[in-house]
């Protein structure tokens, strides 16, 4: 028992140090995510202000600033509160015999770096738009996804409004996909991270941005949009399921942009049960839902 609880306490007190060397600058600046993500998202919300795409939807929108404390809460503070029990589990594989020697399928170490950015995007995007389908698909996974889609006007920092327990099942499989790949991150994964978090915050920004034909193979505020409409087609439990990508929605028909004025309605039948603040989102989606 006091393997696991040293190893919990050196990865928690291991992420909070290096938060706080993030924080104070002690951190490369391409490897800092505090302050990488604070200047992305000014950078973002000044785009906002300078070229609305719903001129009628205030510059401080319905939610702003609890979407921005979700920036920090789930990146930030949910991660040190979790990085122990993530450990924790890894100890328990390798100890069963489970290791990333034994899952890997491919070892990107000989290949160039590049390559190997590419290849890490393309799989970390694939295993987050199975995911996401997962999440809406089935019940008890959508009850905690309804804090993300519970958004009725969209902005860039609604990116990172979802529930924690996202988080919780998000990291296992993203994990599942590197060890696929030999178990290691390229050396410049950075690059693919603030990739992401940038795409992910245009999707969900005040922008009208389609990329011209680029729109078949990276997602856009267009058509993240229809993610989010409150009225689906008929018989679908989602649309746009892609995440930096849009090219798996092409590709498996998922894909559903029918106009571009912006003006769809946002949400879901009964988002109206969904609890407007914090500390009644944190425990949503634990008890049985309303009929």
């Amino acid at each position: 028992m006091q393997k696991y609880v040293d190893a919990f306490l050196r990865a928690f007190n291991g992420t909070i140090s290096w938060t706080w060397k993030s924080i104070i600058f002690e951190v490369p600046w391409y490897n800092n995510y505090f302050w990488g993500i604070i200047f992305l998202s000014l950078s973002v919300f000044i785009l906002e202000v300078l070229f609305p795409w719903r001129k009628n939807q205030a510059v401080f929108r319905k939610d702003f600033w609890l979407d921005g404390f979700y920036i920090f809460f789930n990146f930030f503070i949910f991660a040190i509160a979790i990085s122990g029990v993530y450990k924790i589990l890894e100890l328990i594989f390798l100890e069963v015999g489970i290791s990333i020697e034994s899952l890997s399928i491919i070892n990107l170490e000989s290949l160039p770096s590049w390559v190997q950015l590419l290849i890490f995007f393309l799989v970390l995007d694939f295993v987050q738009w199975v995911t996401h389908i997962l999440l809406h698909r089935y019940e008890f996974l959508w009850q905690f996804h309804k804090i993300h889609h519970s958004v009725k006007e969209m902005g860039f920092a609604a990116h990172m409004r979802y529930h924690w327990m996202e988080n919780v099942l998000y990291k296992p499989l993203k994990t599942f996909g590197v060890i696929i790949l030999g178990g290691f991150e390229p050396e410049q994964a950075y690059v693919v991270h603030f990739m992401a978090i940038a795409i992910g915050h245009f999707n969900h920004s005040n922008i009208k941005i389609t990329w011209g034909p680029l729109k078949y193979i990276f997602n856009n505020p267009v058509m993240h949009l229809y993610h989010h409409a409150y009225t689906l087609p008929e018989g679908r439990y989602g649309v746009n399921f892609g995440i930096s990508l849009s090219m798996w929605d092409y590709l498996f028909k998922t894909n559903y942009i029918p106009e571009n004025s912006g003006k769809v309605p946002l949400g879901f039948e009964g988002d109206d049960d969904v609890p407007r603040y914090f500390v009644g989102q944190l425990f949503y989606g634990f008890r049985k839902p309303k009929k």
